[in-house]
């Protein structure tokens, strides 16, 4: 028996360690040095499919592929916002603040209205989300005929430099134990059910803003 167990450990801990990427991120060698402590959330807004081919890593559209769902950006955004506001270390500049200046910056590039925004706010960073892909499962939670996939990308611009210091991409589509074996250690902590698009999402957001503030105060306490 406890062989088996023995044996049982060393799988799972080989397959957790070869589980597929579905988060990336890259940063500024300098970001520690940024003393980034106030940050604003810009206003999400769908990413056309023009937009999507100036995406590095986004995923080439599928001829299935369908506009976003309606109201997704509102979900991925309130999530963004309460899942960085729960954690130490930065102060989140509140949505109804964002939401009254928001009108005096000018469309533009990106860095343009990151800095502008900043500027308004007093905020040291903006974060800007790029809602790729939205797709809902389309079945019930044990036994879903389409999976739920969701695709993100988060950029953090520094509003003093006006520079891009941080991007995380997260870009998922669940699948079962039987297609992706190397999944094996998503299983142990979902359960064998089938996520929705915002569950899926939530997950996603959850990885890349742990990600950015362990690398934005690696050692603070």
């Amino acid at each position: 028996m406890l062989n088996t167990l023995k044996i049982l450990f060393l799988v799972f801990l080989f397959f957790s360690c070869s589980l597929p990427n579905t988060f990336d991120s890259r940063h500024s060698g300098d970001l520690g040095a940024r003393k980034i402590r106030r940050i604003a959330v810009f206003p999400l807004d769908p990413v056309s499919q023009a937009e999507k081919d100036k995406i590095a890593y986004s995923a080439a559209p599928r001829p299935e592929e369908k506009p976003l769902q309606e109201g997704a950006p509102v979900v991925v955004q309130n999530h963004l916002y309460f899942t960085m506001s729960s954690l130490p270390h930065w102060q989140i500049i509140s949505e109804r603040e964002v939401r009254e200046i928001i009108s005096a910056v000018p469309p533009g590039p990106e860095g343009n209205r990151a800095k502008r925004l900043g500027e308004l706010v007093y905020a040291d960073a903006v974060i800007f989300t790029r809602l790729i892909r939205y797709r809902e499962r389309v079945g019930e939670e044990w036994g879903a005929k389409s999976p739920a996939s969701v695709a993100f990308v988060l950029d953090l611009w520094d509003v003093r430099r006006g520079d891009l210091i941080w991007s995380g991409r997260f870009d998922e589509t669940q699948k079962s134990l039987s297609e992706n074996i190397f999944a094996i250690g998503d299983y142990f902590q979902r359960g064998v059910k089938w996520l929705t698009a915002e569950q899926l999402a939530l997950e996603g957001i959850k990885k890349a803003v742990n990600n950015l503030q362990q690398t934005l105060y690696r050692g603070a306490s």
